[in-house]
């Protein structure tokens, strides 16, 4: 059934297919039953990033450069990431691993690149 899903973020897909990752990373979307999304993240999908799970870290909102859906439970290496400001690029590379935040800890990135 989700396959047959239109993606609701064709059209901010469409414009990141444009811009140059600010990094790289090994991206992890949790399980469903281990508290990830119940869908897919779409190509042109976003969120909010942090260094841990705390509330009162600060975040930066980043877009996956997807070209596939991720679906919940999957593993796709070296993705790029476009963030809307570059200090957040950089204190995500600086830290080397980050997770994905959408009203709960959904994921996370290991920085390749």
């Amino acid at each position: 059934m989700v396959e047959s899903m239109l993606n609701p973020y064709a059209s901010r897909a469409e414009a990141l297919r444009s811009k140059s990752p600010q990094l790289v990373g090994d991206f992890v979307l949790y399980a469903t039953k281990d508290g990830g999304k119940h869908w897919p993240a779409w190509p042109g999908w976003g969120c909010l990033c942090r260094l841990g799970e705390g509330l009162d870290q600060p975040g930066y909102i980043a877009w996956p450069l997807l070209e596939e859906p991720l679906q919940p439970g999957d593993k796709r290496e070296n993705v790029g990431f476009v963030f809307l400001s570059a200090e957040g690029a950089d204190v995500m590379r600086n830290a080397g691993k980050f997770y994905l935040w959408d009203s709960g800890l959904i994921g996370e990135v290991s920085v390749v690149d």
